[in-house]
């Protein structure tokens, strides 16, 4: 009887720190992308993509995962939605790492559907531009070095436009976005949603950073995600590169969780990039 109490013990524990681990340790999954489109002085160009953060604390004040991202040496920070939690609302509590990253990085950030079920993107959108960083709603920033540029392009969650999540709301923020960007330029997307990817390419968006999936929550080894909103059991889009002829689709892991409150197989997730202007 001893003998199986201590090895229930020992099972429990085995598991409490898998779980911790599964959301708490903290993962760098790098890339590069290539074309020929990216300027000559953006070959190197080093972003970091956050998303999903949920309100999520990682150490006393973000500190962990601040730290972790300034070791990258970013020149711009990407936060694809869902920064806050809208069934534990906490702006201040996600301020924190916006406030931070400002210090040492241009920070840029797009709405996810948690925003706007809070009913306070308003209030979130203000919160963010008052921290130093840059907020994209519709529209398009150029990014200059050198005298060369890319543009920027952010669009707020398809839900700010209607109760549908119909790719034609995506596309209608897209066009409006797009509208002073010239078609040879190279084209960065920040879209909360994963699931639009054939209407990114559609829209001639050269590279797109996107998260809402939380990796399927539970990734099965071998298989991949479990299931993602929007997208339902065995996603397609929750994780990784995914490419369609020239065009391409980064998909953050995320950092925190929502209604589910652990994740298995599928540690939190911070993206590095690296672009790259020459081609193999």
């Amino acid at each position: 009887m001893f003998r199986k109490l201590l090895l229930l013990i020992a099972m429990i524990v085995v598991i409490a720190i898998f779980l911790y681990a599964n959301n708490h340790w903290l993962q760098t999954t790098e890339y590069t992308i290539e074309s020929p489109k990216i300027p000559k002085s953006f070959d190197g160009f080093r972003i970091v993509q956050l998303s999903d953060l949920h309100d999520s604390l990682f150490g006393e004040g973000q500190e962990k995962l601040v730290r972790k991202v300034e070791k990258l040496k970013p020149d711009a920070v990407f936060i694809t939605g869902d920064l806050i939690d809208s069934n534990r609302y906490n702006l201040e509590q996600s301020m924190v790492l916006v406030e931070k990253l400002v210090h040492f990085t241009d920070v840029y950030y797009v709405t996810g559907n948690h925003e706007v079920a809070t009913r306070k993107v308003d209030e979130i959108k203000a919160a963010v531009q008052s921290a130093g960083a840059h907020v994209l709603s519709d529209e398009s920033v150029k990014l200059t070095k050198d005298g060369e540029s890319v543009a920027l392009i952010g669009i707020d969650d398809p839900l700010m436009r209607s109760i549908s999540e119909d790719p034609e709301f995506v596309q209608e923020a897209i066009e409006e976005a797009v509208k002073n960007v010239p078609k040879d330029e190279y084209k960065i997307l920040l879209s909360h949603r994963p699931e639009f990817f054939d209407t990114y390419v559609q829209m001639g968006l050269d590279i797109t950073f996107s998260g809402h999936a939380h990796g399927g929550q539970v990734r099965i080894p071998g298989v991949g995600g479990l299931n993602a909103p929007g997208q339902g059991w065995f996603p397609e889009y929750t994780s990784g590169r995914h490419i369609s002829g020239n065009y391409s689709m980064i998909i953050s892991r995320g950092l925190g969780n929502s209604i589910i409150q652990y994740r298995v197989f599928n540690r939190p997730e911070i993206v590095f990039v690296t672009l790259s202007s020459k081609v193999d």
